[in-house]
């Protein structure tokens, strides 16, 4: 299967999910913006794809992104990031959604087991109360806080200032 086939609308992922808990299947669900997917990334979905028998990752649409990280951001299309995301081999399904919070999705998908990561106190995870009163949990993941995409542009934006200076 290629990764562009794992990206689905809300509506097919919501088929896809009904699906897989009638087999008896927990599925999992976590969202965010892998502008530029990094190991941090891939270490948080691999905790996430543990707490349940399928994952389904809500992708922050370019709109979205620029409402939360600013007008320089995304750097890479939304069309892009979901299908890297999609690629990864603890990602069954990855979904885009526009609006500001996954909220709408959750509600959709009502996934067994919603993951946010450790920095995001309890009490302020969108969408948990949805999936707690559906009988489902929410875990908190663990973070690299040394991978981050805001480090990795300013990196390379010193290490090209840098050489510009120096060359």
């Amino acid at each position: 299967m290629k990764a562009r086939d794992k990206v689905k609308t809300a509506l097919e992922a919501k088929a896809i999910c009904e699906a897989a808990r009638r087999r008896g299947s927990q599925v999992v669900f976590t969202n965010g913006c892998f502008d530029l997917l990094h190991v941090g990334h891939v270490r948080y979905l691999e905790s996430a794809r543990d707490e349940g028998d399928m994952l389904v990752v809500g992708v922050n649409s370019d709109a979205s992104v620029r409402r939360i990280k600013g007008p320089l951001r995304p750097i890479t299309s939304e069309e892009e990031r979901s299908e890297l995301v999609a690629a990864l081999h603890c990602v069954d399904y990855a979904v885009l959604f526009d609006t500001p919070d996954p909220l709408p999705l959750i509600e959709l998908l009502q996934p067994d087991v919603l993951v946010k990561g450790a920095d995001w106190p309890l009490d302020r995870i969108v969408g948990a109360d949805v999936v707690c009163s559906g009988g489902g949990r929410v875990v908190r993941a663990p973070l690299m806080p040394e991978a981050s995409t805001t480090g990795i542009i300013e990196r390379i934006v010193n290490r090209f200032r840098e050489k510009a200076h120096s060359g």
